[in-house]
């Protein structure tokens, strides 16, 4: 997979492992182009990679996405990296938090696809990269919003992918654990093999340059969430969510 000359579009790129992942791509030759909510911070962004644009997005907003997509124009590829997080459990729902999460990281997801995508279908070529999460395998306590809103992403990705296949349109999901970001700033628990931006962008990078569908890093710390879901529902949440004392 070679990205010298091509157009690359990335959602959700003013910081963290969006601008990580821009930075690497211009580094490969691609033109890309950053959008985001906050033109302040996508203008920071854009000072920092070269030959890079800016298109103002809200992906919660489905005027903003149509406006969006008419400004950038024809790509070769789109990455949708867009997502809010707020550590959330049954007992402190927060409704319009837990609306966020899911409307951003997930419809989110599905309006800037299904804006990209008719384009690509019909000219037989495009590339689709979208951002799942080791937190999307199963259901996880203090997880309510955001583990659901990847896990629909994953299969989203996952049922593009079946759609897709051998039509010229290439699909590709990567899941990445703990990211050192202002989101998971949140978190008061330990994160176990937390990374840094340019670590997780270097997975992806790796990602878009294979043949492969999808990628989960880091590698051995996926294989706790992917052996989850071999386990009956009684044991693992036993292990994963064990009763509190009354």
């Amino acid at each position: 997979m070679y990205f010298a000359g091509k157009r690359y579009w990335l959602v959700g790129a003013s910081e963290g492992l969006g601008l990580a992942l821009a930075q690497a791509l211009a580094a490969e030759g691609a033109k890309v182009i950053l959008s985001a909510r906050d033109p302040e911070r996508l203008a920071e962004a854009c000072g920092k990679v070269p030959r890079a644009s800016a298109v103002v997005v809200d992906v919660a907003d489905g005027l903003s996405v149509k406006a969006a997509v008419a400004e950038v124009g024809a790509v070769d590829g789109m990455v949708f990296l867009a997502g809010v997080y707020w550590p959330m459990t049954a007992q402190t729902v927060d409704a319009v938090q837990l609306e966020a999460m899911c409307d951003v990281n997930f419809t989110g997801c599905a309006r800037v696809v299904a804006a990209v995508l008719p384009a690509m279908v019909a000219r037989g070529a495009g590339h689709l990269v979208i951002t799942g999460s080791l937190s999307g395998f199963r259901g996880l306590p203090g997880a309510l919003g955001y583990a659901a809103s990847k896990a629909g992403v994953m299969v989203l990705a996952e049922s593009l992918y079946a759609d897709l296949r051998g039509s010229g349109v290439r699909v590709q999901l990567a899941n990445p654990g703990f990211i050192r970001t202002r989101l998971t700033a949140k978190n008061d628990f330990s994160m176990p093999f937390l990374m840094e931006p340019e670590q997780a962008a270097a997975e992806m990078l790796a990602l878009m340059k294979s043949g492969r569908f999808k990628r989960s890093f880091p590698r051995v710390f996926s294989w706790v969430f992917r052996g989850s879901q071999l386990l009956p529902d009684w044991l693992y949440y036993r292990i994963f969510a064990p009763k509190k004392a009354s």
